[in-house]
């Protein structure tokens, strides 16, 4: 889990640097069309659809565009039609990475993360041969806990819930748990007074590799390059790195 946590950080404070992107609004409509299409449009009836506004809402996109987007899923109006597509592939060093994308054009999106991928010294993988390495998770993060916060309490309740493995980081408690269960978990913690920063469905690696500060450079390029991809919604990559890389890195 170790290396999950790692890797869920990095994933959770780009996202925040995201928020400054011009594309993260797109992003974030293309995943409510496609959750609401999907399934039924109420969110209370679609976890998908729940989970999707829980991040719009996080990054403040407005509620116009929200309600449009949902519009254009039950067809009130007209709108393009997104698909939803993972691809699998190889960093450097041998780290695995899933690729997931939401387009409107699977050709172009296929294409695009094939150049990327092999522009920073990776490659496009078969099907099947990387995602085994990666199990289906629910996750619930809780960050910037009040000072007052009983942290004891919360994690009882996450426990109570169906929480499999918690993980305290100081100043973020992460919770895994069973796809089916997440849920359950998230309205745990909002009983207890706190709003998860996530609440969402995840790919959590079965291992590890370990990686150096010059192979952690290069991967964090690539995924820089994936991530502001208009077509990929979300990277997962089986990598563990020092904190001390880390830090130094992003800074």
């Amino acid at each position: 889990m170790a290396g999950h946590s790692k890797w869920a950080n990095i994933k959770y404070r780009k996202e925040r640097q995201d928020k400054k992107r011009s594309n993260l609004f797109a992003k974030l409509i293309k995943e409510i069309t496609l959750q609401a299409r999907g399934g039924d449009p109420n969110p209370e009836n679609n976890p998908g659809l729940a989970q999707a506004l829980d991040r719009a809402r996080a990054a403040n996109l407005p509620k116009d565009n929200i309600e449009r987007a949902i519009k254009r899923a039950t067809g009130e109006l007209e709108g393009v039609s997104y698909e939803e597509a993972t691809y699998e592939g190889y960093a450097n060093d041998g780290v695995a990475v899933l690729i997931r994308v939401v387009t409107d054009n699977r050709n172009r999106a296929s294409a695009s993360v094939r150049h990327i991928l092999s522009k920073h010294g990776g490659s496009m993988a078969s099907a099947g041969s990387v995602a085994w390495q990666f199990d289906r998770r629910g996750i619930v993060v809780l960050e910037d806990l009040p000072e007052n916060a009983d942290r004891d309490a919360l994690e009882m309740a996450l426990i109570e819930a169906g929480a499999e493995d918690i993980d305290d980081l100081g100043n973020t408690i992460e919770a895994t748990c069973d796809p089916s269960m997440l849920s359950a978990l998230g309205e745990a913690v909002r009983e207890q007074g706190v709003t998860p920063t996530r609440s969402e469905l995840t790919m959590i690696p079965k291992s590890t590799v370990q990686i150096d500060a010059s192979a952690a450079e290069k991967l964090l390029k690539l995924i820089d390059a994936l991530d502001e991809n208009e077509d990929v919604q979300e990277v997962f990559a089986n990598f563990d790195v020092d904190d001390e890389v880390l830090e130094k890195l992003e800074t």
